[in-house]
Parts: structure tokens; C-alpha cells; sequence
């Protein structure tokens, strides 16, 4: 059995990482400190969900002698419906366990930046940006992580043209990964005498945010320079050469930050979005060499795929990669997204069970 020849594997992976936690030497080395106690603890999951596959398979194979062999007509029937529960359960477990052997992508754990960009609809366009912007911040509140408004390009209707801001917390790119793409909506403007359904779009990105580690920029591959800020309609918002525009060179990157009054803050901000930017082309990279291995992922991952539309009228949102329908789009817009979060992160684990751990069936 396939199955129990790499749960064997990760059992005895989990004995030696069970007796490195103990080394008191660990702890010198927090790097390595990390990853032991995060692979033990992902196997520790793993361990409990081989000792009930074992106590299922066990109990099949005696309920299934006792019925042969057992004359006793009552003690047939009690193995009888015991065996029935058992044989309800494996599959389920099989599915959880292979979804426990997926390695999780180190990726998840890392913060991440959110750019929010108008579409097609014009000022209607630019309000939903706002409205999204609003949804994942009132998410991220909910899940009790952080968020800081990086930049943003606003309307004269109290839209955005384009509104740049980060999260972190635990998990946040492993929860919010999918939600890259077209998002469009349907809906009557405010403008609308007649009552008619305008349908407009917005675009986001999900960048990970980058540390200066995982991505290291030449002084000499960045033009900096410096100007003053301007708002809607071209204002002034301030009298000091405080914007920053940073121009990387080999790729034509280019990152603009104003907001800040600081200009030293800007250049800060500036750079970890840029840091962010590349880091993400690097990962586009290797998703394009591993084509294969995008067979797991959830949609085509092109930012111009239309994802998810929101119908306002009929309170519905639907998802489109993953046929998914929720009447509820009045709690969704107030960062109430498990339940579509959830689902595209199960959907992506299956079609990677697919790709990854065929042959693991008993």
C-alpha cells in the first residue's frame, strides 16, 4: 500500500525531528530552530491522523474474521455495523491524510502586499476599488492581523484609481494567494436615473511581501527620484519634495510613493513594494518552468482572468474558477470571506493531490 509506505516514512521523519527538539542545542541557530519545530509540528498533525488510519485498518480486518468466523448470530451484527462505520470513514480519512502530505508552500507564511487597480466602468469602477479595499481590511481586522495603506490614487467621487496597502499576520498569503485577478461587479450606480445594471471591473494583485534577503536590489539598478506630491485633480498636497518615484532599470519597474510627508519614508515604502514586485516576477518565473506543476494551481494565475463577480441586486457572488454561488454578498463585503477562502484553498490541495500524490490510493 503506497499510502502506508509514505505515512511509515513520515513516521519515522517524526521520530528523529522528535528527538532534535530536544537537542538544547537547537535554539543557537533560530533559522533552523524555525523549520524543525515547523515540520515537526506539520508532521505531529500527520501522526495523529496515521494512528486512527491504522485503528480503522485493524478494525476492518477483525470485524471482517469475526463475521466469517464468529458463530455467535449477535456478535455478527454489532461487528457488522461497525465494520460499516469503518468502511464510511477510510475514504474520508484518505483524503485528509492526503491532503496532509501536500508540503505547504513556505510561501504561505508571508505577508503580503494588495494593489487594487480601476478597470473597465470609470467612477463606478473606482468606487468598487474602495469597496474591496474596505472588504480585506474589515477581513483583516476580523482575523486580527495588521494592515498599513501604502499608497493610493483617489477620485473625485471617493473612488480609487489605485490603492496600494500591505497585511500581516500568520497565514496571510496562504489565505489570500487566490484572490489575484479581474473581480467584477454588477450593479446600480448611484448616477443611474433609469435604474440600469452597470457591470464594471477592478484588478488586483497579491504580491508576498519580500524580505531584503529574498531579494536583494543594486544601488546601481534604481534610479531614485524625488518630486513634490500631488492629489485629485492635481493639488498640492504638500510644499516639500517628499514623493519618491524609484525606477528599476534592468526590469522598468517603476514605483511611485507620496503619501507619506517624510521622504525617507516614502523611499522606505517604495522599496518594499519594488522588493514585492520582484520577488513576484521571480515566482511568475518558476511557475512558467514548472508548467506541470501549475496543474494544481487555481485558475490559469493570469491577472487578467476574470475571477469573481459580485452581483449587488441579487446579493449573489460567485466564483467562477471553482463554480462556487453565495447568496450572502452583503456579509462577504464585510470581510466575511471563509467560506469562499476555504474553498478555492481545499479546491487548489485537491487539484495538487492530482498532479502530486497519485498513486497513493490503497
Amino acid at each position: 500500500m503506497d499510502l502506508i509506505k509514505k505515512l511509515e516514512e513520515c513516521s519515522r521523519r517524526f521520530a528523529t525531528l522528535s528527538e532534535t527538539v530536544m537537542d538544547s542545542e537547537l535554539v543557537k541557530d533560530p533559522v533552523r530552530y524555525k523549520e524543525v519545530m515547523r515540520e515537526h509540528g506539520q508532521l505531529a498533525e500527520l501522526m495523529v491522523l496515521y494512528d486512527e488510519y491504522k485503528k480503522i485498518l485493524k478494525g476492518i480486518t477483525d470485524d471482517t474474521e469475526l463475521i466469517t468466523n464468529e458463530a455467535d448470530h449477535d456478535m455478527k451484527e454489532m461487528a457488522r455495523e461497525e465494520l460499516k462505520e469503518f468502511e464510511e470513514r477510510l475514504p474520508r480519512l484518505e483524503e485528509e491524510i492526503k491532503l496532509k502530505l501536500i508540503p505547504p508552500d513556505p510561501l504561505n507564511e508571508k505577508n503580503i502586499i494588495v494593489e487594487i487597480r480601476n478597470g473597465v466602468g470609470g467612477d463606478e469602477a473606482s468606487l468598487f476599488v474602495a469597496d474591496l479595499y474596505e472588504m480585506y481590511t474589515r477581513l483583516a481586522e476580523l482575523k486580527g492581523w495588521r494592515y498599513e495603506l501604502m499608497s493610493a490614487s483617489e477620485t473625485e467621487v471617493g473612488g480609487y484609481k489605485e490603492i496600494v496597502f500591505s497585511i500581516s499576520g500568520k497565514f496571510v498569503y496562504g489565505a489570500l494567494r487566490w484572490e489575484g485577478g479581474v473581480h467584477r461587479v454588477q450593479r446600480v450606480p448611484t448616477t443611474e436615473a433609469q435604474g440600469r445594471i452597470h457591470t464594471s471591473t477592478v484588478t488586483v494583485a497579491v504580491l508576498p511581501e519580500a524580505e531584503e534577503t529574498d531579494i536583494v536590489i543594486k544601488p546601481e539598478d534604481v534610479r531614485i527620484d524625488v518630486m513634490r506630491s500631488g492629489g485629485p485633480g492635481g493639488q498640492s498636497v504638500n510644499t516639500t519634495d517628499s514623493a519618491v518615484r524609484l525606477t528599476h532599470l534592468p526590469t522598468g519597474l517603476v514605483v511611485i510613493q507620496q503619501d507619506e510627508k517624510s521622504q525617507i519614508k516614502n523611499k522606505a515604502k517604495a522599496f518594499r513594494v519594488l522588493r514585492a514586485r520582484l520577488f513576484d516576477l521571480e515566482e511568475q518565473k518558476k511557475q512558467s518552468e514548472r508548467a506541470e506543476v501549475r496543474k494544481s494551481m487555481v485558475g490559469s494565475g493570469d491577472r487578467s482572468e476574470r475571477i469573481r463577480t459580485y452581483n449587488f441586486p441579487q446579493n449573489r457572488v460567485t466564483d467562477h474558477r471553482i463554480n462556487l454561488t453565495l447568496y450572502k454578498l452583503d456579509h462577504v463585503m464585510q470581510g466575511y470571506l471563509d467560506e469562499l477562502l476555504d474553498a478555492l484553498n481545499v479546491y487548489a490541495k485537491e487539484e495538487q493531490i492530482k498532479a502530486d500524490v497519485t498513486g497513493l490510493d490503497r
